[in-house]
């Protein structure tokens, strides 16, 4: 059977999932289907002029290259195709997105057939993926005293593949979809468990709404409904994409409701149109302004105040809310992009200007923010070679900078990091700008598309100004199933020729890692002013700002070594008080959260803004817990600022882990990690000698707000709590309910509990094996009374462990142990009343692979207690997942129940858990 035959049968098989040819991007595929198009009497030949024409992936995909060569042939007149005319040929060449694409159309603008050249320049000039070796080629052409080049030149100067593209429309009529009520996590739109089918996206539009048919059809029937509108979806009473910044949930949103971005690229929709209540969780409005979407914050429900203007409260204390206006499904409403107001009929309902500024207009116009960025850097090469000012056409970056006040730390970073800004010209806080990037991160079950986002963009290879880019293996870690066979090995290939150190070695030289990707992006960020940009939420680091990412952002950065952004504003956080012998540092980073919403009458100040904690003596394995959670503090980023001695401390470990990577054999022919190395090596030395002190922010710096957490007022361990059965739905599932443990009085059942994730470290494995320890000498035995799963987050911290004896003794009580040489092949899907020892990675946390058992009260470290995310619900209760430290979830399982603080502290007797003591040192520039 060759190629086609199979292709045929898998499109049988697809129908029979209600599902359409999946695109090409086999080059052997493709090139096959040529040969029957070639073949005038071939009985395949209709078929496949429509995969040909219809099916084809563009970009940089091995189809595209056999594509856009064989329509140079029918340009050429080489090949004669009924079907496709020179015309259409150069048409289809418009649509595939750079890459060989454009090296068609440059050896025919270039070549010496005058008529072809013309048309050739005319759909160059509408081309924005143009790369270093493409823009070379037309310099080179123009200093010979090329015309057309010439002419390329002053088209891309004045920006013509941008100015003339049509208008945004003034009105757009939308329709509403309420998705959810309360925060949607992006796990609705595009669930963890359907990471496999991400890379196919009309495959993986079939989980939105984690595969509710019966919401799918109703979103059908309101499409039908209303066919000259565009649907917006909803978080009612909540904000929009919390938890991950997940670039498949944007997909699929696009898919269900946006609009084709190309009659000939099947399955690649833009400019969805999505609103929360609270608006957007920041990383995901990020990713809606990738595909050109609109992201509108409705504020339609509001807190209540009385006649005094006091905010009602309910006998909770919460704040009670009433709605402005409603957005009810099937409610009609009107964008009006000139006045940048929604509108009911001619009411207006809400100003939504902040959703549709100057830049993201041009998102919009422009189908997306990538074909922005790529504009602006072919404008600025094209104006440089033609030795001319070139011609204002984008909206001005805006630049903010106010006299007499000084900077925050991510204000200093951004400064520090700014390209194409007013030189000389001091930025704050609300100003747009590039920075370069240091170090991009890439995960497993977002990497597969981040690869198709390049290959689409037509990048090669990562930028030369990238310190480094990284491909983890965490978040398929838990199972190589025969998904992860197919998919992990493949991506690995792709981002090691790419560039990137990859966590697989695709010639499998070095012992392949699954460590989670936020320590390791943490431990190679050598410098406390680099920009980290990473593929997933929580790419938050000890040290620099990092910025967590949808894939395509991610693709970007990795292409271009660049990010365009905001300047947050910041959140100044600092602590007093002493920390009790028998807290957990992770009490600390919730009584953050629950003394933030108390001192600010419930108002989230983090939201959407830098947290800068003044954390000053922790090193970086244990600040790293604080930043971590500021993901779910629903915060855009994190700043730690430390003491230099801290500082040089946490690079001296970086320093050694980035080692045995090299070690291992990790490092590339560009020594990328050694590179790293001797940058740390730099760092120390500026910070040993005072040249350059650690990063701090300006005495005089602004801040939105200023929290103080006093750690005296932690009198016990703190648990978020999903609150799964409040009366009011959109207080479920959120991170705001934090709870004593007192509040369950040492008689809550934990079925399940997990050690594992992001939010662990080395000391909390080792609180585990001196907890397991203490137990059995008080009791005699230790015996689970519940399931506990633990998984490290990387393989330094197993090798550590066992050095130091501690591997030795979770080992005893353990009655499973990750075996690398046979990993598991599948899912575990019922769990025994014992100790798993899993594999390094993200296990429980992720939700695609492991899950706890449907309707379980999981009580676990991890980040992650959206519904449905770590645990199902059952036909008889409701999952739960309860965030807490280490020491609780360990007893918890040994009791089968939440323990009593008599019994906590018994368990932790003589161990030394994290040592917090807030700095004394001045930690600000005077």
């Amino acid at each position: 059977m060759n190629i086609y035959d199979d292709y045929i049968k898998e499109i049988e098989e697809r129908k029979a999932q209600g599902l359409h040819p999946k695109p090409i991007e086999s080059a052997d595929l493709l090139a096959e289907i040529i040969e029957q198009i070639k073949d005038a009497g071939n009985a395949n030949r209709a078929d496949s002029l429509k995969f040909f024409i219809y099916n084809t992936v563009p970009g940089t995909t091995g189809a595209a290259g056999v594509k856009a060569k064989f329509l140079k042939e029918v340009i050429l007149g080489e090949v004669a195709v009924e079907e496709i005319t020179t015309t259409f040929a150069f048409e289809l060449l418009s649509h595939m997105k750079g890459g060989p694409s454009v090296e068609v159309l440059l050896d025919l603008a270039l070549g010496n057939d005058e008529a072809i050249a013309k048309q050739a320049a005319e759909v160059l000039k509408t081309q924005v993926f143009l790369y270093e070796a493409d823009m070379a080629r037309i310099e080179e052409a123009f200093k010979s005293g090329n015309a057309i080049a010439k002419e390329l030149l002053e088209s891309y100067a004045n920006a013509e593949f941008f100015t003339k593209l049509p208008e945004v429309e003034e009105e757009i009529k939308i329709v509403t979809f309420i998705a959810g009520t309360g925060d949607i996590s992006t796990d609705l739109l595009s669930p963890g468990a359907d990471a496999h089918s991400r890379s196919d996206r009309e495959l993986h539009g079939q989980c939105i709404f984690e595969h509710n048919k019966e919401m799918q059809q109703e979103l059908t029937a309101l499409k039908e409904q209303h066919p000259d509108k565009r649907v917006m979806l909803i978080a009612e009473k909540g904000t929009m994409g919390v938890g991950s910044s997940r670039m498949s949930g944007v997909n699929n949103v696009a898919l269900w409701t946006g609009i084709q971005a190309s009659p000939y690229v099947p399955f690649i929709n833009i400019a969805p149109i999505i609103a929360g209540t609270n608006g957007i969780s920041p990383i995901f409005l990020t990713t809606v302004g990738v595909t050109g979407g609109i992201g509108i914050d409705l504020k339609n429900w509001v807190k209540k105040t009385d006649a005094e203007g006091n905010t009602v409260v309910d006998e909770n204390g919460d704040p009670v809310l009433e709605q402005v206006y409603s957005v009810e499904t099937g409610t009609v409403l009107t964008i009006n992009t000139k006045t940048k107001k929604l509108y009911n009929g001619v009411k207006e309902l809400k100003d939504i200007s902040a959703a549709l500024t100057p830049q993201k207009m041009e998102f919009i116009k422009a189908g997306g923010s990538y074909a922005v960025v790529f504009g602006k850097k072919l404008q600025t090469f094209a104006a440089g070679v033609l030795g001319i000012e070139a011609p204002v056409v984008y909206a001005p970056s805006k630049e903010i900078s106010i006299e007499g006040q000084g900077l925050t730390a991510v204000e200093k970073i951004f400064n520090k990091n700014a390209v194409g800004t007013t030189p000389g010209k001091t930025l704050h806080a609300g100003s747009d700008v590039r920075v370069e990037v240091n170090i991009v991160g890439s995960q497993d079950t977002t990497g597969l598309m981040t690869s198709q986002e390049l290959e689409a963009m037509a990048a090669t290879v990562i930028s030369p100004i990238v310190d480094a880019g990284y491909q983890s293996g965490c978040h398929t870690a838990s199972v190589w199933d025969d998904k992860s066979k197919a998919n992990i090995p493949k991506l690995m290939k792709f981002m090691n020729d790419f560039g990137l150190i990859t966590g697989r070695d695709p010639k499998g030289e070095y012992h392949a890692m699954t460590d989670v990707i936020h320590k390791v992006l943490n431990d190679i960020t050598v410098s406390d002013w680099d920009i980290i940009i990473g593929g997933d939420s929580h790419t938050r680091m000890s040290k620099g700002v990092a910025f967590g990412a949808d894939s395509g952002t991610v693709a970007l950065a990795l292409a271009t070594g660049e990010a365009t952004m905001p300047i947050p504003e910041s959140v100044k956080v600092t602590f007093k008080g002493q920390m009790r012998s028998f807290m957990d540092f992770r009490d600390v980073v919730h009584a953050t959260q629950q003394q933030m919403l108390k001192q600010f009458g419930g108002e989230n100040v983090f939201q959407g803004r830098i947290i800068e904690v003044h954390i000053g003596t922790l090193t970086s394995d244990q600040a790293f817990t604080f930043t971590d959670w500021t993901a779910e503090m629903k915060a855009k980023a994190s700043i730690c600022i430390s003491e230099d001695e801290t500082l040089i401390e946490s690079l001296e470990i970086a320093k050694g882990r980035i080692q045995i990577m090299i070690d291992k054999g990790m490092d590339n022919d560009k020594q990328v990690l050694q590179g790293l190395v001797d940058k740390a090596n730099n760092r120390i030395q500026e910070l040993k000698t005072g040249i350059k002190p650690s990063l701090r922010p300006d005495a005089n710096a602004k801040y939105y707000a200023e929290v103080v957490i006093d750690l005296d007022e932690i009198a016990e361990p703190m648990i978020a709590d999903p609150d799964v059965n409040n009366e009011d739905v959109s207080k479920r599932y959120t991170h705001d309910t934090i709870r004593p443990l007192s509040y369950y009085g040492g008689t809550k059942q934990v079925d399940l509990g997990f050690v594992g994730s992001c939010m662990v470290h080395k000391g909390d494995m080792k609180i585990l094996a001196q907890m397991l320890k203490n137990i059995e000498s008080q009791q005699g035995k230790v015996e689970f009374k519940a399931p506990l799963v633990v998984a490290p987050p990387t393989y330094n911290i197993v090798d550590e462990l066992k050095a130091e004896g501690d591997w030795e003794v979770l080992q005893k009580y353990s009655g499973f142990e990750f075996d690398d040489n046979a990993p598991k092949a599948a899912a575990r899907t019922k769990y025994e009343n014992m100790l798993y020892l899993e594999r390094p990675g993200c296990n429980l946390c992720m939700g695609n692979q492991e899950k706890a058992e449907p309707g379980d009260t999981v009580m676990a470290t991890s980040t992650r207690l959206f519904q449905g995310r770590v645990v199902k619900d059952s036909g008889e209760k409701k999952g739960e997942s309860l965030l807490s430290s280490t020491p609780v979830v360990v007893l918890s399982t040994i009791l089968g129940r939440t323990p009593t603080m008599a019994e906590y502290e018994a368990a932790v007797e003589g161990i030394v858990l994290t040592k917090f003591k807030p700095s004394q040192k001045q930690l600000i520039n005077a």
